[in-house]
């Protein structure tokens, strides 16, 4: 996994991943959404939906722990060792919107989650156990969390949209 030496590369990257990935979304017509491949475990809608979710859940355990809430990671009513549910959870909760929306939302969920980086301090970044709902057994540090939710799929799913694209528009041929 990446290292990062301070928020502003964390926050630079983020930036610049999310619009590569959004960028991938520009051609894909609203009545192909929904369209499956063979080679392509997602579709565009699910491809959105998955990064929504996981950005909320991110800015929603933030939101709760600021509210003096103890916050569940996951999320109430998920596991761990099921993540498939909290993934039709996310592709029912985003998926019924078009695709322009999803992307819409997407922006404006990287803005906030860039503006609250922004606004911890290193230590509460970089340091192990500083937030509540980021210690584990593993002794993440925040951005790790903030990264394989972010930057990692970001870049992951960025080749998957393409590969649908290639697939998609070779089927037209």
């Amino acid at each position: 996994m990446r290292v990062y030496t301070n928020k502003e590369e964390l926050i630079t990257e983020i930036k610049q991943r999310s619009q590569k990935y959004i960028a991938e979304f520009e051609k894909i017509p609203e009545d192909l959404r929904n369209r499956r491949t063979d080679e392509v475990d997602k579709t565009p809608s699910e491809n959105l939906s998955y990064q929504l979710g996981w950005l909320s859940l991110l800015l929603g355990w933030k939101e709760e722990e600021k509210a003096g809430i103890e916050v569940q990671t996951l999320a109430e009513g998920y596991k761990w060792n099921n993540l498939g549910k909290l993934y039709e959870f996310f592709y029912e909760t985003y998926g019924q919107i078009k695709l322009i929306e999803q992307i819409q939302q997407l922006n404006d969920k990287v803005e906030e989650l860039c503006s609250w980086i922004d606004s911890l301090s290193e230590e509460e970044l970089f340091k192990p156990e500083i937030r509540k709902w980021a210690t584990t057994k593993a002794r993440w540090p925040v951005y790790k969390w903030i990264h394989i939710n972010t930057v990692a799929p970001f870049t992951n799913f960025r080749t998957k949209i393409r590969k649908w694209k290639k697939l998609y528009y070779r089927s037209l041929l």
